[in-house]
């Protein structure tokens, strides 16, 4: 593949992720591009691989999702070269992050994932987030992988009662 295509999918990904005041999962990115024909998935996973590498911008890894941010650097980088993305692709960037708008940041609120700690439990990590504030987080520690799954799951239908809970709790009048 040329050089002068991967790098102007590059900078679409880094004008992608510079629109959004929120992380991305893998899923929407890849989305995006295979929707439109853009690139090929291969493809699309090596351009964010080598902008990983470049540190423009970051991967958080979970159990179920891979997302993606912008770094400074990756700013930076994109108001340098950000003349080189045509405009009918910036159009179609926009158009679907109009479309796509509170589905997008309705995923990126919500965060869960648990990874096995040294006595062989899990702990759970929940958390509400609003564009890149961390409004709640909760640790919990579960005995077992399936109990940690569980929790991962009611996280998206329980998230809005727990947290009006614990404000409630803490904040109400005694």
């Amino acid at each position: 593949m040329a050089t002068e295509e991967l790098t102007q999918y590059k900078l679409m990904i880094l004008y992608l992720l510079h629109s959004v005041k929120y992380p991305l999962s893998n899923s929407r990115l890849s989305g995006f591009f295979l929707d439109n024909e853009y690139t090929t998935y291969f493809t699309l996973q090596q351009c964010i691989n080598d902008l990983v590498e470049a540190s423009l911008i970051s991967a958080e890894h979970s159990q179920s999702t891979t997302r993606y941010e912008i770094t400074e650097e990756g700013k930076q980088t994109l108001n340098f070269f950000s003349q080189d993305i045509p405009e009918l692709v910036r159009e179609d960037i926009d158009l679907f992050l109009s479309k796509n708008k509170s589905r997008l940041q309705s995923e990126a609120a919500l965060y869960s994932d648990y990874s096995e700690t040294d006595t062989k439990e899990y702990l759970v990590q929940l958390e509400i987030r609003e564009n890149r504030t961390l409004l709640c987080r909760v640790e919990l520690t579960v005995p077992d992988e399936e109990s940690a799954k569980a929790l991962c799951l009611k996280w998206e239908a329980k998230h809005q009662k727990v947290y009006t809970y614990l404000l409630q709790e803490f904040l109400g009048e005694e």
